[in-house]
């Protein structure tokens, strides 16, 4: 089979399409044969030694993806061969199959297909556990999405509007804002020209937000967490602008908010049913047409360089998919 292989920390340039043995499943694996495996921005980190995991060399970046069940090992009992299917391994799904745990698949409904199935487990799970589990949002409440129109910032979106949230779109140009009104964002706000502080507390009437969703960091985090309200909940992502903000804690005090970390990927590891549920929840969601899990690009294994330079320049409105 066909698999993409970092043999090294680099750029995109540096990865390898090599050819290796069709995996065989241990006990509790089945082999997916893989249609779609979606790209996230941290998989440009993963593959440069910036991400907090660092699996073994030679591995293959992207940690989701959807296919086939082609082979069950022993004792898997509630998949068979053929069975359509989405999965999170956190790294490894660039290539043509893969053998994982059962436990860490869910059937798809036939009318999704696999390319949208896809790009639903990372960006909709981490940001529906973000909203649910972690920031409990409320009906009436105003939500503010940094990033708005990257693959969390959508997926945030449309999950805060689902939920029944004021949704405050907050990127980088008008471009990204019409994007993010098309799927749905109330209002928004161009930080590349506005100032981030003095557009949320306009658009709140000075109130200010009750919960912000932020995967940039950086300079944003600061003003984001000045917006806030009385009570408020401060969702921390990732830091897709590269830098770790240093919060003044005086600010958590005066405002009586809560920051709260979301690390989706060991939650779901610590929780697998609360994870089945909520993963469910999107595909009955995305089923019926209310999560778009838009596709911005598809390129074949053999570009995978070509696409992740283009999440790097924050070029990708929606999700990437490569194709094995």
């Amino acid at each position: 089979m066909k698999a993409l292989l970092c043999h090294r920390y680099g750029t995109p340039d540096d990865l390898e399409l090599a050819d290796l043995p069709d995996p065989i499943p241990a006990d509790g694996e089945v082999v997916v044969r893989i249609s779609a495996a979606a790209l996230n921005f941290f998989d440009t980190l993963i593959i440069a030694g910036k991400y907090q995991t660092k699996p073994a060399f030679p591995f293959s970046p992207s940690a989701e993806f959807a296919g086939t069940v082609e082979r069950l090992g022993p004792h898997v009992t509630d998949l068979a061969v053929g069975d359509r299917v989405l999965g999170f391994t956190g790294y490894g799904a660039a290539r043509e199959s893969i053998a994982v745990a059962a436990d860490r698949l869910t059937k798809i409904p036939d009318d999704l297909d696999f390319d949208h199935a896809a790009g639903l487990c990372v960006t909709y799970g981490t940001t529906y556990y973000a909203l649910k589990d972690r920031a409990h949002i409320k009906s009436g409440e105003t939500l503010a999405v940094l990033g708005a129109s990257g693959g969390t910032g959508l997926a945030a979106i449309e999950l805060g509007k689902i939920m029944g949230a004021r949704v405050i779109a907050c990127a980088s140009s008008p471009d990204k804002l019409d994007f993010a009104r098309r799927h749905g964002a109330d209002d928004g706000i161009d930080y590349a020209a506005d100032d981030l502080r003095d557009g949320l507390r306009r658009v709140t009437g000075g109130k200010g937000v009750d919960v912000i969703y932020d995967p940039v960091g950086g300079p944003y985090a600061e003003p984001a967490l000045r917006s806030m309200a009385w009570e408020g909940r401060y969702l921390v992502v990732g830091f897709a602008a590269g830098d770790i903000p240093k919060l003044p804690l005086n600010l958590v005090l005066l405002k009586s908010c809560d920051v709260l970390g979301v690390f989706w990927g060991a939650w779901t590891a610590r929780d697998p049913q609360g994870h089945r549920a909520n993963t469910a929840q999107l595909l009955a969601w995305a089923a019926a047409g209310k999560l778009s899990s838009h596709v911005h690009a598809v390129y074949p294994l053999s570009e995978a360089a070509s696409a992740l330079k283009a999440i790097a320049a924050r070029q990708v409105m929606g999700k990437v998919i490569l194709r094995p």
